[in-house]
């Protein structure tokens, strides 16, 4: 196949990052819209969180299936099925007649999902070969991460508060038919020459483990724990499983044996990590606003501009840090800052004070513009060539899990400090324990960070080379995609 010329790569490219905004804009759009969807559809606490974990969830199950797929059956078809039923599924959650109705539809917009962005990057990658032009293909491609953040909650406030929460679905209407039509214009066919294996086992017992763990927090404050024990047992026998399954097959879905790379290690917690702070931050933060301080949805999208301004300014900076100094300058800021913004909350009631708000939020959205970049980049640290995209794609399943456990607690210590009085009059001391947990969270990814790109980290990496490495192989990738 020939080289495309750079007009039709840079097309591709225009068309991945189309896929990647409506997929990370529907998320921060989404929880703008929170307030009036529960008045509307007469939501409690736990049925808010599903509307956003059913989403995560689904996508965090079938990223690695979705990619290994894509390499298989060819990306581009894979590309373009996500793109229908995503858009499909948006069609179907602007419909809901109810709140079971729309976490179904969540889910089915999920599969798409998880057909978009990991492998919208695979054929990023196979499309920009040269390393320069590729890295600067997906340093733009996680520019469009930080537009979501910046345009979600003004969008979805100036939607809602105009039209109505059924309307910040519509918008991924125009982007995904254009996708799609684009895609089967311009983007080419591809393959990996040599796919993985499927392997159905270990798929079924990773939805096992996330599934059983996710509803048992989100159900627990509301049902009995005698009600919630077989889940508990499910998700405990589903990763025994899956720790004695996986290391016996040739190619498994998870390859155990990364985690003795203890930059690997470290980047999968901390994705978890900041990505639990950024899914409680979010829903602690939009009810806050709209149901206690009783905000519209377009005034509490202002809000939140604090946030996201700094998260759209510092991740390209970030990324250059990490190209120029390695990951672990990034990683110290973003945990400082995401730690001082949760105690801030926690120790000092900072939404008591408009100026203590903005600060607050000012801090996360540093903390969380900085810890981005490196992610992907402390995960593949070291990796053999052949492996690194398997090691960023465990990584980006580690975020949409952070995002789903995130959701699921803070949401689970809300609803239970809350109880039967309302929002206005319990919300700061109910909450509070939410603000220790994300500035726990924040405290982690300082720690992992600090401890996970030293010296001794890089020899555990270089020895997990070694071993997943052929003998013909000895390749090491010294030098880390960004994410």
């Amino acid at each position: 196949m020939p080289e495309p010329s750079p007009r039709r790569r840079m097309l591709v490219l225009a068309i991945c990052c189309m896929s990647l905004l409506i997929v990370s804009l529907d998320n921060t759009v989404l929880n703008v819209a929170l307030p009036s969807m529960q008045r509307d559809l007469h939501a409690s606490t736990s049925g808010l969180q599903w509307t956003i974990d059913a989403y995560t969830l689904v996508l965090a199950s079938l990223l690695m299936l979705a990619g290994s797929t894509a390499d298989r059956i060819g990306r581009r078809r894979v590309f373009m099925a996500g793109l229908v039923v995503f858009t499909l599924g948006s069609v179907l959650c602007s419909l809901a007649p109810n709140l079971q109705a729309l976490v179904a539809f969540r889910m089915v917009q999920a599969v798409g999902g998880s057909m978009l962005n990991p492998v919208a990057m695979s054929i990023i990658t196979n499309t920009f070969t040269n390393p320069r032009e590729r890295a600067r293909a997906i340093g733009a491609w996680g520019a469009v991460v930080g537009i979501s953040m910046a345009a979600g909650p003004l969008v979805g406030g100036l939607l809602v508060e105009s039209v109505g929460w059924r309307s910040i679905f519509w918008i991924n209407l125009p982007v995904g038919l254009a996708a799609l039509l684009l895609t089967l214009r311009f983007v080419p066919e591809s393959r990996a020459p040599r796919a993985r294996r499927p392997d159905p086992v270990g798929q079924v017992l990773v939805i096992a483990l996330f599934g059983s763990l996710t509803y048992a927090i989100i159900e627990a404050p509301s049902t009995p724990f005698t009600s919630l024990a077989p889940l508990v047992v499910l998700a405990a026998a589903a990763l025994a499983a899956l720790l004695l399954y996986e290391p016996r097959r040739a190619e498994p879905l998870i390859d155990l044996r990364f985690f003795r790379s203890a930059p690997f290690s470290g980047a999968t917690v901390v994705a978890v990590s900041a990505f639990a702070a950024l899914g409680g931050f979010l829903f602690l933060s939009t009810l806050y606003l709209q149901n206690v301080r009783g905000l519209d949805a377009l005034e509490a999208g202002l809000w939140m501009l604090p946030m996201a301004v700094p998260t759209f300014l510092c991740a390209p900076l970030s990324g250059r840090l990490v190209g120029t100094r390695g990951p672990r300058l990034s990683l110290v800021i973003a945990g400082l800052a995401m730690t001082a913004s949760g105690v801030l909350f926690a120790a000092f009631e900072a939404e008591t004070s408009n100026v203590t708000l903005f600060l607050g939020y000012v801090l996360f959205g540093v903390g969380f513009g900085f810890v981005n970049a490196p992610i992907t980049n402390t995960a593949v640290s070291g990796m053999p060539r052949a492996q690194a995209g398997v090691a960023a794609a465990v990584a980006s399943t580690s975020r949409q899990l952070g995002q789903t456990l995130g959701v699921a607690v803070v949401g689970a210590v809300l609803a239970s400090g809350v109880g039967a009085s309302s929002y206005r009059e319990a919300f700061v001391s109910a909450a509070r324990p939410g603000w220790w947990i994300l500035a726990a969270c924040g405290f982690a990814v300082l720690v992992l960070g600090a401890v996970t790109s030293g010296r001794w980290a890089r020899g555990t990496a270089e020895r997990t080379a070694e071993r997943l490495s052929s003998p013909e192989v000895r390749d090491v990738a010294v030098t880390a995609e960004r994410a």
